[in-house]
């Protein structure tokens, strides 16, 4: 709604002289959306639907009027003011993968995407920069869906398997659905169930609660391509590769009907979520179909894709507004009530207006606004914000790319190079190749500074084991220094770490005072056991007069599956007869605090790799010829 540019075209990429004298780089201004504003600006000019929702000012086309622009919810019956015109941002990723799925998050505030990769991505739905990363899948993941609810998400992969996410993307079940990958999915009215598609040409119907199959739908004669659950009702959609789009009732298993009026394989199907009267259909003959469940049969046929249609997405909003993605990268609005047919193309009636709805052909719709250069390879997926004013594609180019309405008074954005091409819009100049290359140089680099960041904590260092003594590993089952006083170890209060001779001060000296000589350790401040202290405590199963060879203990606890201790040291617990030989006591380690401290209060940080060091080495302007 209403976002901020990212700057004029000079001080893209500009700079200038910093305090030092050195190169400052100067960036543009990230581009925001920001709702917040236009939702205000509604809910203190509201009144009820019946006395016209709205006595504000009217939005007019002039950047004066930018104040009293309205949220999609304030203008119900203004489905042209949604239209997404305006490109606002492209993200993408450090290693770049095709974008498979893109879901905005129940609340809206971040965008996740689903890569080939079987990565799990999240941007920020305000400024849409990089916030995290993770692998959820082994292979690439095909489906993703939130439940009603918003308490789960359900995404399932190319190897047919099907996992649960809760919102903090804990992962608490995996389910072997299918043999085959799984290209679709969705939730029941009530999330009690789900169904799935897959290449093995059957839908499951499985109970989300017990993680089982309860249906399978057998009747498609090839791979199912997808499937969607009606929002209010006990319906079920399925398209094949069959050219078939089927009905079916989920508490049977039983199909309902086939709606026969495509040539090729069906890509998507999709319930309109406003009043759940009308069904979207698109498929690879170039055209997308809408049915009317009430009449069932076809009543709108979408035209003017030059290829494929991939996908289609209903507004959340306006009932009659549909986006449909084709495979050669462009993206089309179609409002349902406008035909808008081009010049030389006749109209047709639509079956409502028909003495004979029955027999009437479908009335052939016209894109009412065009991006015919959206992407350049194929879009997979698109996904409109909750509140219906941003719309998100993922596709084959690796790149996703987020669209909003333009400004009031704002015609440019018509010129540019998403809507003319590049080189139409070079030759218009409203887009400068060296510069945008310059600008996609800037945002890459952004977005790896923005992942860099953002992965900090995941790098970093936690502290190894609970806290006691240094260098000595507890006993299981036994605490040191927390009630209890173990045999032979002494008070139950642990006492000060020993230091590493040579670093600390009057800490470092023996219990007389005496510094050790080099190459020694310091007595320990309790008696040892086994040695001159008390002796060894008993550990369950071990006889003390006949202890086990450390060799034997350690194929016993290989055997039993017990994690076994670093190369030269011992198991937890064990401590060696006196006179033995072959596993070294190690030195005592230097104390690190709970927050990666050493002994002197300066944090540990980890080595730069070489990578880093280049790319610094390449922002202070060194080391940017090929050799």
């Amino acid at each position: 709604m209403a976002y901020e540019p990212r700057g004029d075209q000079n001080d893209r990429g500009g700079g200038g002289q910093g305090q030092d004298g050195g190169f400052v780089k100067v960036r543009g201004r990230r581009p925001v959306t920001d709702y917040s504003s236009t939702i205000i600006h509604w809910q203190r000019n509201r009144v009820p639907n019946y006395k016209g929702s709205y006595i504000g000012e009217a939005e007019r086309p002039s950047a004066s009027y930018i104040i009293d622009m309205l949220p999609p919810v304030a203008r119900p019956t203004n489905p042209a003011d949604t239209i997404p015109a305006k490109h606002l941002h492209s993200s993408l990723n450090k290693i770049k993968h095709p974008v498979n799925v893109v879901r905005w998050t129940p609340e809206g505030r971040r965008l996740l995407t689903a890569s080939t990769s079987g990565e799990f991505t999240l941007w920020n739905g305000t400024g849409f920069n990089f916030e995290t990363i993770m692998q959820a899948h082994d292979s690439a993941i095909r489906a993703l869906e939130y439940s009603h609810s918003d308490d789960w998400l359900v995404s399932g992969d190319h190897d047919g398997l099907i996992k649960y996410w809760q919102p903090n993307f804990n992962n608490v079940q995996s389910i072997n659905a299918h043999s085959d990958p799984i290209r679709d999915l969705a939730f029941s009215p009530n999330d009690a169930k789900f169904v799935t598609a897959s290449d093995d040409s059957t839908l499951k119907v499985f109970d989300f609660a017990l993680g089982s199959m309860e249906t399978k739908l057998e009747g498609h004669g090839w791979d199912a391509k997808s499937v969607d659950w009606h929002p209010t009702k006990g319906l079920l959609v399925s398209g094949s590769k069959d050219h078939l789009v089927k009905l079916w009732d989920p508490r049977t298993g039983r199909c309902l009907t086939t709606l026969h009026g495509h040539k090729s394989t069906i890509t998507k199907v999709l319930f309109e979520r406003v009043r759940g009267s009308c069904l979207a259909t698109s498929a690879r003959d170039q055209t997308a179909r809408v049915f009317d469940l009430r009449m069932m049969r076809d009543i709108c046929l979408l035209k003017g894709h030059e290829k494929d249609i991939s996908t289609v997405a209903w507004h959340p909003v306006h009932a009659n507004l549909l986006s449909t993605g084709g495979m050669d990268g462009s993206l089309f609005h179609y409002l349902l009530d406008s035909p808008n047919a081009p010049t030389g193309q006749q109209l047709t009636v639509a079956p409502y207006d028909s003495p004979d709805p029955t027999t009437t052909p479908a009335q052939s719709i016209w894109p009412t606004h065009k991006i015919s250069f959206a992407h350049d390879y194929a879009i997979w997926s698109l996904d409109w914000h909750p509140l219906g004013h941003i719309l998100a594609s993922g596709s084959n180019d690796r790149i996703t790319r987020f669209w909003t309405r333009a400004r009031p008074g704002d015609t440019e954005v018509f010129q540019d190079r998403y809507h003319i091409g590049e080189a139409a819009a070079e030759a218009q100049g409203t887009w400068d190749r060296r510069g945008n290359r310059r600008q996609r140089q800037e945002e890459e680099q952004q977005e790896m500074e923005d992942e860099m960041d953002a992965l900090v904590d995941q790098d970093a260092q936690k502290p190894a084991g609970p806290p006691g003594l240094p260098g000595l590993p507890g006993i299981p089952g036994l605490p040191l220094g927390g009630g209890s006083i173990v045999p032979g170890i002494g008070s139950a209060v642990p006492p000060p770490p020993p230091m590493i001779p040579g670093v600390g001060g009057a800490g470092m000296n023996g219990s007389n005072g005496h510094i050790p000589p080099p190459g020694q350790f310091p007595p320990p401040p309790f008696p040892m056991p086994g040695m001159n202290g008390a002796p060894p405590p008993p550990l369950p199963g071990i006889d003390p007069n006949n202890p086990p060879n450390p060799m034997q203990l350690l194929e016993m606890m290989k055997k039993a599956g017990v994690r076994l201790p670093p190369p030269g040291q011992l198991p937890p617990g064990l401590i060696p007869p006196p006179g033995a030989g072959g596993m070294p006591i190690p030195p005592p380690p230097m104390h690190m605090g709970m927050d990666g401290t050493g002994s002197d209060g300066r944090r540990r940080a980890p080595l730069p790799s070489q990578e880093d060091s280049l790319r610094q080495e390449q922002r202070q302007g060194n080391y940017k010829r090929i050799r």
